[in-house]
């Protein structure tokens, strides 16, 4: 019986069991919280609050009855088992991550803390709190490990990355989320703890935290600020949209195998320098050059003339791409939104929540370049 729903074959949330989602007001754990209380399920969100972790993605929440809110870092491993001791979770979804390529070549440590240190509080907590269940509430749990793609390494220009390919993480960021991808394996083989992996490729959509490379074109487009690019723009990514991850995620709590590992990507390859054209080609569309001061006080007829070619990150891969074969034929799951759908709904909710923006980089983050290591730390944010 899956920690979700006794009846596997719909995959459906039900509306009791309580599920932990640590990590819960970052990015992708807000859409995820989101939708699973839209699905009937109760959410325990276990959030440290970092600066990517912010209270706005889940205002409407608040007061909600099927949403709980507990302050606490995922290193903190009493904190972690009290929570899990008062509230009995049907199962941990851990989003809980340092998760920006850029700012762990700046400071490896803090990724190194939460990423495995963290990853293991949760696994031993988890773990105690298993040994002190019936026999089949432990049996039912699932501990899900919301992992990357970047754990792979790079791919050359053919090819896909697949459940049995090599880790060779090529970042701190990558190299801290593949040990804790590595935990999470041996306290299944050693413990037997229900534990299952997925790693997915570029997430895109509301909430986004805007370091990162959509968000932060949309942001800084519609102030009339330079569109950076890394290098020549040819680095090529897979993009997933983050509701489609919800739904292979759900699948995954509702069938997965405790053991397994999951690749979970959008099917949709492009460069940089793509995505950065599609970006633009949206805004002229949704928000007109013309009708923005910020670019026709300056002459600029199209969003696209703000693209500015900067120096490359270091170590940067080159190209991922994710063979999603397993969880299509053992799951049933497929993304629903081509990407160009996908970016349309991503910039419009971007242009109507201008006010969120402002307030998600108000003393916090003013888009300034991260990673660089050299003269050049500070200047215009850019993204890979």
């Amino acid at each position: 019986m899956s920690p979700l729903n006794g009846n596997v074959d719909t995959g459906s949330l039900p509306r009791t069991p309580l599920l932990l989602v640590a990590g819960g007001a970052g990015f992708i754990g807000s859409n995820f919280v989101h939708a699973a209380i839209a699905d009937g399920c109760r959410v325990l969100n276990f959030d440290k609050l970092t600066y990517a972790g912010n209270p706005d993605n889940l205002a409407e929440l608040e007061g909600h009855a099927s949403y709980a809110f507990v302050r606490g870092d995922i290193t903190d491993r009493d904190a972690v088992a009290r929570v899990l001791t008062e509230h009995r979770p049907a199962a941990i979804i851990n989003f809980a991550a340092e998760s920006h390529v850029d700012r762990s070549i700046d400071s490896p440590g803090e990724f190194i803390h939460t990423n495995m240190v963290g990853t293991f509080c949760l696994l031993e907590a988890t773990r105690a709190f298993l040994g002190a269940l019936p026999a089949n509430e432990a049996g039912s749990f699932r501990f899900i490990q919301v992992s990357t793609d970047e754990v792979y390494g790079s791919l050359g220009p053919t090819g896909l990355f697949s459940e049995q390919s090599r880790y060779a993480p090529s970042s701190p960021y990558a190299a801290s989320k593949a040990a804790g991808d590595h935990l999470v394996h041996a306290y299944h083989t050693t413990y037997g703890l229900p534990a299952i992996v997925t790693n997915c490729s570029n997430n895109y959509g509301p909430y986004q935290f805007p370091e990162k490379l959509i968000p932060l074109l949309i942001m800084n487009a519609l102030e009339g600020k330079p569109l950076p690019v890394y290098g020549d723009g040819k680095n090529v990514r897979d993009w997933l949209y983050v509701g489609d991850h919800y739904d292979a995620l759900r699948l995954v709590l509702a069938r997965g195998a405790p053991g397994e590992v999951y690749n979970i990507g959008g099917s949709s390859e492009r460069t940089n320098i793509e995505v950065v054209e599609a970006v633009t080609a949206l805004l002229d569309d949704l928000a007109p050059a013309a009708e923005n001061r910020a670019l026709s006080g300056r002459g600029l007829r199209s969003y696209r003339e703000l693209i500015t070619f900067v120096r490359d990150r270091p170590g940067h891969d080159r190209r991922y791409a994710v063979d999603a074969g397993k969880i299509q034929r053992e799951l049933g799951w497929r993304p629903a939104h081509a990407f160009a759908d996908g970016l349309r709904k991503t910039v419009a909710w971007y242009i109507s929540h201008r006010a969120w923006c402002a307030r998600i980089t108000d003393g916090v983050y003013r888009r300034e370049r991260l990673g660089l290591m050299g003269p050049d730390a500070g200047a215009a944010g850019a993204v890979s």
